[in-house]
């Protein structure tokens, strides 16, 4: 039992963090690279597609006050965050974290949490992506099959001109009357995940430089919807009045549709939104400073985007009811409720770009992860290879996009949403208390950046966490225990027995 306890020496972790050569990482990310990868990863689905979702089947007007509660978890752990990232400067996130403070068997858990959490998030997003790929195509007269728009068994409709899914049109409409169509697989979400895999196993500089240049073109996409949105709130008050009244709809009986119990099954689903800061601290080996700018790369980015979440939210449930909002572009529906056609091909465009940049970021990230994982011995040695030219862990890319093309095509965007709340979400339990119990273990290691008001705010971090994971369907922790308990089985048939610490250590246990 001691063994599989076994924590990860802060020495062995620190002398990996600054081993060089053409079998490790290369350190070439400054601080606006690492800024705008959080951004790059922060504003994308959860603002470009979940908001319209869970305001429509959860919390209404009110998602407003979701993106509030999500944030303020999102600010607890991302200072417990900020601190791990600044003491621990090595690819892995809250794996690395979790075995130099926790144990091994915590680590592996959350390691293989976390391949769940960047998986199944890159492939939300890449589902948001075609959605939004597919209404450009439509907008333009440009035919596509509505077999492959879609995953296996959604239903579509062809509703004043486009091909949409039925769950989505209004109530009233005679459904039954409209031309119907089942779509097979998802075609785009497919091509879009090989594309940006192809992009990772290139280069880590031309991934951030890629991904800087669009999360500039993204973040001018969402003020122009700002600009527009609110210019058409001041001159219809009457209109966004009513759209926000009531603020809170009444429950309708069920615990999470609506009402108080509603805003916060709205954050826990929005919560996805909030990945990015995770995403940023699994690049720390690759940083070239990243004692400073890990911190200021984790919380800027944070900071930006929460500010930019809910103002997006309040305007968009003012322009739109958000009884209408349950659509897979819910920006590109509320500024085509503005009247400004040009605004309408600039969100979608826009929204392509955004989405393109979580995609890229969730993918480097999920395989930043198996690198360290293998690097310990817990996964196969091939997990870890570097490529001798790009200095990128290939395989592993390569690996991870295969299997996340299929999830993209296959498995519909609400289960993969869910599936990574949870998953988040429960990386940011154990890195809070991880912070809190290394301070307490050791006190006295020089730490960058510093979480204030420990344990105040690591507490409160896992307790706004774990809040939000009892507001998720009971079959999404279903979902997430049947991954976990698979993960626990490739524990002990394999990583247990090739863990490279515990063979170093050659004793069950050993202090930090």
């Amino acid at each position: 039992m001691a063994s599989i306890l076994i924590r990860k020496p802060l020495n062995m972790i620190m002398d990996e963090a600054g081993q060089e050569g053409e079998h490790t990482l290369k350190r070439a990310l400054g601080v606006v690279n690492l800024v705008t990868l959080g951004i790059g990863a922060i504003i994308g689905a959860g603002i470009f597609v979940l908001t319209g979702s869970a305001a429509a089947q959860y919390a209404g007007p009110a998602i407003i006050v979701s993106f509030m509660l999500a944030g303020l978890g999102c600010v607890f752990a991302g200072l417990c965050y900020a601190e791990f990232s600044s003491l621990i400067p090595i690819a892995g996130s809250a794996y690395t974290y979790g075995y130099a403070t926790l144990g091994e068997l915590v680590a592996w858990i959350i390691g293989w949490d976390l391949i769940l959490e960047y998986a199944f998030g890159a492939a939300t997003v890449a589902s948001g992506w075609s959605a939004n790929v597919i209404l450009l195509l439509q907008y333009l007269h440009i035919p596509f099959p509505p077999q492959l728009m879609g995953t296996p068994g959604a239903v579509l409709v062809q509703y004043q001109g486009f091909w949409t899914p039925v769950v989505s049109i209004p109530a009233g409409v005679a459904v039954a009357a409209l031309p119907h169509a089942t779509a097979m697989f998802n075609i785009v979400a497919f091509l879009a995940i090989v594309l940006v895999t192809t992009i990772l196993v290139i280069g880590i500089q031309e991934s951030a430089t890629l991904t800087t240049i669009f999360v500039f073109v993204k973040v001018a996409t969402v003020l122009v919807f700002i600009g527009i949105a609110a210019n058409y709130v001041l001159g219809h008050a009457d209109v966004a009045t009513a759209n926000w009244h009531p603020f809170v709809p009444p429950n309708t009986g069920e615990f999470g549709k609506f009402g108080w119990s509603g805003v916060g099954r709205g954050a826990a689903v929005i919560f996805f939104a909030y990945i990015g800061f995770d995403a940023v601290s699994t690049a720390a080996q690759e940083a070239k400073n990243p004692q400073k700018d890990m911190p200021m790369g984790i919380l800027g980015s944070l900071v930006v985007c929460t500010i930019l979440y809910i103002a997006v939210s309040g305007l968009l449930t003012g322009v739109v009811n958000y009884k209408l909002l349950n659509v897979a572009a819910p920006v590109a529906r509320g500024m085509q409720e503005t009247g400004v056609l040009w605004g309408q091909y600039l969100v979608l465009g826009g929204t392509i770009v955004g989405l393109s940049t979580v995609m890229l970021v969730m993918l480097l990230g999920q395989s930043r992860v198996f690198y360290s994982m293998s690097r310990d011995g817990l996964l196969p040695e091939w997990a870890g290879r570097v490529h001798p030219k790009f200095r990128t862990p290939y395989i592993s890319s390569i690996t991870v996009g295969i299997f996340v093309a299929v999830f993209a095509s296959l498995i519909p965007i609400g289960i993969l949403g869910e599936l990574v709340s949870i998953g988040t979400l429960l990386a940011f339990v154990i890195v809070c208390a991880g912070v809190w119990m290394l301070r307490r273990s050791r006190p006295d290691l020089p730490r960058p950046f510093r979480t204030p008001m420990v344990p105040f705010v690591p507490i409160m971090g896992i307790v706004v966490s774990l809040y939000l994971m009892l507001s998720l369907p009971g079959d999404t922790w279903l979902r997430l225990i049947i991954w976990l308990i698979i993960g626990l089985v490739i524990y002990f048939g394999y990583g247990r027995k090739h863990s490279r610490v515990a063979h170093l250590a050659g004793r069950p246990k050993q202090k930090v």
